[in-house]
């Protein structure tokens, strides 16, 4: 039964209009009455409504017959009324509007188009079309980027966020902290809300690429939005461009720039000058960051603050404390640069979980462990190949290679041969693979198209790794130390590739491996991506040493079960030495040493 206040009112309705009641019972069935409760607010018969009910096909009427209905009979009873409100005529306008709707539908259901229901569709299809804006954000999108980029910073990034207004920031780093990943974050939320230029100078090209992946790979994860372009222009106006660090390529721009693992650059005072220039006016803002290198380096000076206090007088020198403990909060000093130092144990500290420290400790030797992961710069006169002879070979390979390396090609290098030098993993170490293309002339460049480094991996997978490369590449020889695991290695290897050459270690064969690679390398022969710092951190850290006899020198990188280090070099080293010691023309047979 309905509520009596309901039946009470619509009863007084019944009474005071003079109504047709059989529509009336016929609307009230349709809002879903029962037909014993229609025939009390009615009067009449349950047996007259139902009689009604089959003759006039109540339950077969669709949605719109049923409202088209209601409709109708609500209007005229509206227009009829002799004095009429405002509530009453802004009804009948309202209802008028719904019937036109009512009329699109039916004939839409008569087999029209979505023109029939929205005569909006029409218009807009007849006029031109208004082309989309390209990179183009919202500010609901903006507030959901900038919060997702906070939530996931860790608390040294935080400390870097915090410090986003200062002129310069000059940043020493750990490897692997995440230091590209948040720099390019900030810079694309910078560029969304300021409108600023922000500019990426890198070792080479394919290093400065990584800012821009990165940058996709956020907007993509939040707003499943693709950015596009490179430069990347922003439909605010602000462009993000993404260089080397050739200074010819780094002039002509303006902005907010980001130098990243400054202290391997080239010729860094050269273009420095260049680079400071761009953010010369005084909206622009600064950052440097890099893991450390050498001592002798041209930004040594820059970071310790010699620069600055170059060509003062005594009185207006100023002594800048660039310790760990003074910088491990990050600090203002007396040069208006702003100094952050973060060791893989402040970034443990600050809530970045992804290392094990111990078996970090356990791969890498204490002189490797403290220059990597704790920011101390090494001294690098005792090795062989000091960053000064490495310099010259590491260059920007999207410029230099042009288009005969695709990297992400199914064939990267064609129909070109290559050479393969790889360094099995030993309890605790780590392995690394290089592949080199040799030169096409007598007494070329080679040239380091792929490296890689490998942990926990047994014999038959790092086999299984080396097959894969020689599917991708016309592989004409291939170097492997069969000391230790390396045997295994070498003899599943063998299955698939029978000429592989093999390296059993003793101080002679150490010594005609680094002789060769110091003859290339001191002669400007060897070239690979100038981002890749730990290629060149792994052949600086080969020295010379003695034999535990006394009797023999060797050459070592600090590598055992318990600290293994030089992967790459050594990798490389076993792909050079298919070249004979003379340099002629590269070696067709293959031999065996002891």
């Amino acid at each position: 039964m309905r509520a009596v206040g309901t039946l009470i009112h619509v009863n007084t309705v019944v009474d005071q209009m003079p109504i047709d009641v059989r529509r009336q019972a016929k609307f009230l069935y349709w809002m879903g009455w029962r037909v014993c409760d229609i025939a009390e607010a009615t009067g009449e018969k349950e047996k007259t409504i139902h009689s009604w009910k089959a003759r006039d096909e109540w339950d077969r009427a669709d949605n719109v017959e049923r409202i088209g209905g209601a409709l109708e009979a609500r209007l005229i009873m509206l227009i009829m009324k002799p004095e009429k409100t405002g509530g009453d005529f802004k009804e009948i306008d309202l209802l008028h509007r719904q019937l036109e709707r009512q009329a699109r539908i039916q004939r839409y259901q008569g087999g029209g188009t979505e023109t029939d229901l929205s005569p909006a569709i029409a218009n807009r299809n007849a006029g031109p079309k208004k082309k989309a804006r390209k990179n183009d954000f919202s500010e609901d999108q903006v507030t959901l980027l900038v919060d997702a980029f906070l939530e996931t910073c860790f608390g040294y990034q935080r400390d870097w966020y915090r410090a986003r207004d200062q002129r310069t920031r000059a940043v020493l780093k750990s490897r692997q902290i995440g230091a590209t990943f948040y720099f390019a974050r900030e810079a694309l939320i910078d560029a969304l809300t300021t409108g600023r230029n922000q500019i990426f100078l890198s070792a080479s090209k394919a290093q400065a690429d990584l800012f821009r992946r990165y940058m996709q790979s956020f907007v993509r994860e939040v707003l499943d939005v693709d950015l596009a372009g490179n430069p990347i222009v922003l439909a605010n106006g602000a462009e993000l461009f993404f260089l080397g660090t050739n200074a010819r390529t780094a002039q002509g721009y303006h902005g907010n720039f980001y130098f990243d693992e400054f202290f391997w650059t080239h010729k860094f005072n050269e273009l420095e000058k260049v680079a400071s220039g761009m953010a010369m006016h005084k909206k622009w803002r600064k950052t440097y960051f890099s893991t450390p290198s050498s001592m002798a380096h041209e930004a040594y000076d820059f970071w310790t603050g010699e620069r600055f206090n170059k060509g003062k007088p005594a009185a207006q020198r100023h002594h800048l404390d660039v310790t760990h403990a003074a910088l491990q909060r990050g600090a203002a000093c007396d040069d208006h640069i702003w100094r952050h130092i973060v060791t893989i144990l402040d970034a443990q500290e600050g809530g970045c979980d992804l290392f094990d420290i111990e078996e970090l400790r356990r791969e890498y030797s204490p002189d490797a462990f403290a220059n990597l992961l704790m920011c101390e710069f090494v001294d690098d006169s005792a090795s062989v190949f000091p960053l000064a002879l490495i310099q010259p070979c590491m260059v920007d390979s999207w410029e230099e290679w042009g288009g005969e390396y695709k990297p992400f090609a199914q064939r990267p290098f064609g129909d070109r041969a290559v050479w393969i030098g790889y360094d099995p993993a030993e309890t605790g170490d780590s392995a690394g693979l290089v592949v080199l293309a040799p030169p096409g002339v007598e007494g070329g460049a080679f040239r380091v198209l792929e490296k890689h480094q490998f942990r926990g991996m047994d014999f038959a997978g790092q086999a299984a790794f080396i097959q894969k490369i020689c599917q991708r590449y016309w592989v004409t020889y291939i170097g492997i130390d069969t000391t230790g695991m390396g045997t295994g290695v070498a003899q599943l290897v063998r299955v698939f590739f029978p000429n592989v050459t093999t390296f059993q270690y003793s101080p002679e064969v150490k010594s005609r491996l680094v002789l060769k690679a110091y003859d290339v390398i001191k002669n400007e022969r060897l070239q690979f991506d100038a981002g890749w710092t730990d290629l060149a951190q792994s052949i600086m850290a080969i020295q010379k040493t003695m034999t535990k006899s006394g009797r023999h020198m060797t050459y070592t990188a600090g590598r055992s079960n318990e600290t293994g280090h030089a992967d790459l070099a050594w990798a490389l080293f076993h792909a050079l030495h298919n070249e004979p010691l003379e340099g002629t023309a590269a070696r067709t047979s293959t031999m065996e040493i002891y």
